[in-house]
């Protein structure tokens, strides 16, 4: 299988964001920094040199899993979590934090898991949640069904943002592992799960809920729904130790679709995937899908949800200051359409 077959085609969000770029750089106000593409939008603040940072993101179809399992609050984590790491991989603290929740029919109680859960992973993360807006759009969503959305400002002194241009041929690729999917992927990971409900003949949740001997007795909705790991400390402990170039957040487009967007357009990435072990829940959704290795890490992360550019002068201290990070490459020169290239 594969994710195009799931219903999502990454090309189709390449070609809409080209249909409207220009429009958007028309918008562009002196106080704006960079361009279109990061991980977050970066505005100066005026008389300062303090620089804002802006991410926004959703949880996608990972809410289907949660409403089926009727396991609401950790989509809420998700949320902001996928967005403290896209303002990290700019250089930036989380400052504070606003919430998009629409569906046909509130109820109250689902609102108040997923929005408490939020609630609770800001307030974890030391980010202010300074509003929101709830929309009820009768007949617009299915029964029992709603969205979210989550947008994130952080703040970072100009002098330690991150900047891919930064970095130099030589440089570490450092690993921090991931607890999942994250938030991304969804759409297959759940049209295999479909596909493997038809062979063993029973529905969805018989699937999701049983014990897999692969998961180390585990469920596949219980590994499915993990929340979405938030680097803020193991980022904060980096910087304190080493010199980080860049970093890369593994979201939607996998590999090849992120780790380019941390280095300057000359410059590749040489990945050694034998540097960790994929966990089983990939190994296990692959096998179901018959999802090729080149698919695989174009959706999901396997297993890697965090990728720092470190000066190669400083891997020992990146490793001693993070237990559980990996050295899983290096930056090299590239000339190809494909700046991934596995060793």
């Amino acid at each position: 299988m594969k994710y195009r077959d799931a219903g999502v085609d990454i090309s189709r969000a390449e070609d809409a964001l080209a249909r409207i770029r220009d429009r958007v750089r028309a918008t562009k106000r002196p106080e704006v920094i960079g361009d279109i593409g990061a991980f977050g939008g970066l505005f100066r603040l005026t008389g300062s040199d303090t620089v804002l940072v802006a991410t926004t993101d959703g949880v996608g179809t990972k809410l289907e899993l949660a409403r089926l399992l009727d396991r609401h609050e950790g989509v809420g984590v998700d949320l902001v979590h996928h967005c403290v790491n896209d303002a990290l991989a700019m250089g930036a603290e989380p400052l504070f934090f606003l919430d998009y929740f629409s569906t046909s029919k509130l109820e109250p109680e689902i609102f108040a898991r997923v929005v408490g859960a939020m609630a609770d992973a800001c307030r974890a993360q030391g980010c202010a949640l300074l509003g929101g807006e709830t929309a009820e759009m009768p007949r617009m969503y299915a029964p029992g069904a709603y969205d979210l959305a989550g947008f994130l400002v952080g703040g970072v002194a100009r002098d330690r943002l991150l900047d891919p241009a930064s970095v130099r041929e030589g440089d570490v690729l450092i690993g921090l592992p991931s607890s999942g999917l994250h938030t991304n992927g969804y759409s297959l990971a759940r049209a295999i799960v479909a596909k493997r409900a038809l062979v063993e003949e029973r529905d969805e949740r018989a699937v999701l809920d049983a014990p897999r001997p692969e998961l180390r007795g585990g469920t596949l909705g219980d590994a499915l729904l993990a929340v979405h790991t938030c680097y803020l400390e193991d980022v904060r402990a980096l910087r304190a130790a080493a010199t980080v170039r860049s970093i890369a957040h593994l979201t939607g487009g996998g590999w090849e679709g992120n780790l380019p967007r941390a280095l300057p357009a000359s410059l590749g990435a040489a990945v050694a995937r034998e540097s960790w072990t994929v966990p089983p829940l990939f190994k296990l959704l692959a096998e179901w899908g018959r999802v090729l290795d080149e698919e695989a890490f174009d959706t999901w992360n396997m297993g890697i949800g965090l990728v720092a550019v470190v000066a190669s002068a400083d891997e020992r201290a990146a490793l001693r200051a993070l237990p559980d990070a990996i050295r899983i490459g290096a930056v090299e020169r590239t000339s190809g359409a494909h700046r991934v290239r596995w060793s």
